[in-house]
């Protein structure tokens, strides 16, 4: 492919709920301009966009793909984005880069969940938009509803750019709307025709909408309209153009991906009327070099890919770098012009443009290349992980490479959070939802051999005590030499809550124990309480004072009366009511105000408190609650079920409580289990 000026590239980001014909519209786009000589499918696994073996194996979108075309001396690269929430990260990666966007709404179901997140994801990086009303050839569609519902949600911004030819079956073609021109399709040919004539009046009520629409980007025009003067096509489709920049105007276009009808108007459309990326700002042609790298491809066999958007300058091949965030020198080596999974040497990326380069050493997603004095580009913003799970390696062999592997996976995909819970040694994977970790999971094993399985994470109880308790600890063992002897009386209390964790206190008089063994005694209760009592977590909230004791003058060693001090503390903590307490999350749920039942009642099984309610935007509301962490390790999958993906929530520890004695019960069961269960495998 030909090197193009910044003036002559369109960056879009391709979005829509998923399962609305977004890949298939790519596909088909690919086809008419010559990119491809066989039109991908979905369906069979030959669809330029879903390569990867995890979206074959799917039918679904799964990353960001780049996949740039030539059209009408311009260069259109399309970034097609995953519909589904699990993968957000990838659709904001794509917004992020480019420089309009293109959704796509089906008209079998008009606006969806996805569609009205994926609209709000274009307004939150103020993108200029088309919209395709896509499956126009299925039954009972109608483009007229599908207009509606749109209208209805996003307003009167809305207006057809093109109606079809025809319904259902009999759909053919469409008629464009500025031009007044009708086309009729048959695979990628395309036939000019006569507008029908019971398409007539519906063209010119259309035409006016859309002059409405676009005039208010041009006051002049909107005077002429108003006093009756003739719009010509010129004069419209620069309006249109003016419009849909400022954001007044999102035209929609008929069409149908799959039997290829209405795709070439579109890529007219997005020539014609979506901003080029010389006209967005921070562009700059004749700037130093400037790129930032918004994806990260990890591939074992032939190294990892860094895809960039240059902003300033252009980038060459074989040329030199600086990472202005590691403060580290690059060599760029070859540059790749990138289609699905296919690749072409390109010598240089001018502004505007889109690259791929491999084997960066120090080179991460979000990071920023160039010269050293260029001006370093906002990061990718990147929503916070909603669901973890531990993953633990199937044998010793996985676990050596288990680490290195999801470390390449995080380059890879900066949704994902990897960490290690000291207290019970599990490794946490933590992404948006369960598909999410589950699908990263699978390639950690494709890609490097490595087979992990997961499970829920371990919920870090406590354990506690009620009341006060002493005891005494008296160990004796008589061996052929020394003996071992050692006698405490050990006294607890529980520490109120905004006191210490843990206090000690030597309270002996008189030498009872000697001094030198205290720092024994004191050993053995922390530990004590670090294994617990009741189900294996940490003692908390404990004051432990050593009272009174013996010792003996040969027998007596500081190991002793470790091991006396254990005792003591299990007979104590026995006396002393001990108790689970659990972390109870502090949650923040935003979702639709038709949920808002349906999330009060869910929560009230999860043994939650709702602590208020509060207007958001948009028709949202927000609902402030608490609740035990136990009940919530599958909430982004259960509010996510509630309001069809439109709810979001973060949480984060707030303070510990006492477990209801009923789930106690079960948990230290649970414990005692999984005890035994170890002692039988050794």
């Amino acid at each position: 492919m030909r090197v193009f000026s910044a003036d002559s590239i369109r960056n879009v980001a391709v979005i829509a709920h998923g399962g609305s014909g977004k890949t298939s519209l790519v596909d088909a786009a690919l086809y008419d301009a010559g990119a491809v000589t066989r039109q991908g499918r979905v369906d069979d696994g030959s669809s330029v966009s879903d390569s990867d073996p995890d979206e074959q194996k799917r039918r679904m979108s799964i990353n960001l793909t780049v996949l740039p075309l030539e059209w009408r001396e311009s260069k259109i690269t399309f970034l097609d984005t995953p519909g589904t929430a699990d993968f957000v990260g990838e659709v904001m990666a794509g917004l992020r880069v480019a420089d309009a966007a293109l959704l796509v709404v089906s008209a079998e179901k008009g606006v969806e969940v996805g569609t009205q997140l994926a609209w709000d994801h274009a307004d939150e990086h103020a993108l200029p938009r088309l919209i395709f009303i896509n499956k126009l050839d299925r039954e009972n569609t109608s483009y007229d509803h599908a207009l509606d519902s749109l209208r209805e949600r996003f307003g009167s911004k809305v207006a057809p750019l093109t109606i079809p030819i025809g319904q259902a079956g009999a759909f053919e073609g469409v008629v464009d709307v500025v031009s007044g021109k009708a086309y009729n399709f048959n695979g990628d040919k395309v036939v000019e025709r006569d507008v029908p004539g019971d398409l007539r009046d519906q063209l010119s009520q259309y035409r006016d909408a859309l002059i409405e629409a676009a005039c208010e980007a041009d006051d002049d025009l909107m005077n002429e309209y108003l006093e009756g003067g003739e719009i010509s096509e010129d004069e419209l489709r620069h309006a249109v153009r003016a419009a849909v920049a400022g954001g007044i105007l999102a035209p929609a276009l008929a069409g149908s991906a799959t039997k290829n009808i209405g795709v070439q108007n579109l890529l007219d459309a997005i020539v014609a009327y979506l901003p080029s990326a010389a006209e967005r700002p921070g562009v700059a042609p004749d700037g130093q070099p400037c790129a930032l790298v918004f994806k990260t491809i990890v591939d074992p066999q032939k190294g990892t890919y860094n895809f960039l958007r240059v902003y300033s300058g252009a980038l060459k091949s074989d040329a030199h770098a600086f990472n202005l965030d590691t403060a580290t020198d690059e060599r760029l080596g070859q540059l790749w012009l990138m289609r699905g999974k296919n690749q072409e040497q390109i010598a240089e990326a001018p502004a505007g443009d889109i690259c791929a380069v491999v084997k960066l050493s120090k080179t991460h997603t979000g990071n920023t290349l160039g010269a050293k004095d260029c001006e370093k580009r906002e990061p990718i913003h990147l929503p916070e992980p909603l669901y973890t799970a531990a993953v633990f390696p199937k044998t010793q062999s996985d676990l050596d490479k288990m680490s290195v592997a999801l470390t390449r996976m995080i380059e890879e995909d900066p949704t994902l959070h990897i960490a290690r819970d000291p207290e019970t040694a599990e490794t946490l994977v933590s992404g948006m939802g369960e598909s999410h970790v589950e699908i990263a999971l699978e390639r950690v094993q494709r890609r490097f051999g490595v087979e992990v399985t997961r499970r829920d994470r371990h919920v870090p109880y406590r354990e506690t005590i009620k009341k006060k308790a002493r005891a005494e600890g008296r160990h004796k063992k008589q061996t052929g030499g020394h003996g071992q002897f050692g006698d405490v009386w050990l006294e607890i209390e529980p520490l109120s809550g905004d006191e210490r964790d843990f206090v000690f206190e030597n309270r002996i008089v008189g030498g009872v124990v000697p001094r030198e063994y205290v720092p024994g005694v004191e050993k053995g209760v922390t530990e004590s309480l670090r294994e617990g009592f009741l189900a294996g977590y940490p003692m908390t909230h404990v004051r432990v004072s050593l009272v009174d004791g013996k010792y003996h003058d040969v027998d007596s060693s500081s190991q002793a009366f470790e091991i006396a001090a254990r005792l003591g503390m299990k007979e104590a903590v026995a006396l002393a009511a001990p108790t689970l307490l659990e972390p109870i999350m502090q949650v923040t749920i935003l979702a639709p105000d038709e949920n808002m039942g349906d999330i009060s009642s869910d929560l009230n099984t999860k043994r939650a408190r709702i602590l208020g309610m509060e207007p958001g935007e948009h028709g949202m509301q927000r609902i402030m609650a608490q609740a035990p962490m136990a009940e919530l390790l599958h909430y982004a999958t259960d509010l996510r079920s509630i309001t069809q993906g439109r709810g979001s929530f973060t949480m984060e520890v707030a303070s510990y409580e006492e477990v209801p004695t009923s789930v106690q019960q079960g948990i230290i069961e649970a414990h005692k289990k999984e005890v035994a269960e170890k002692q039988a495998a050794h």
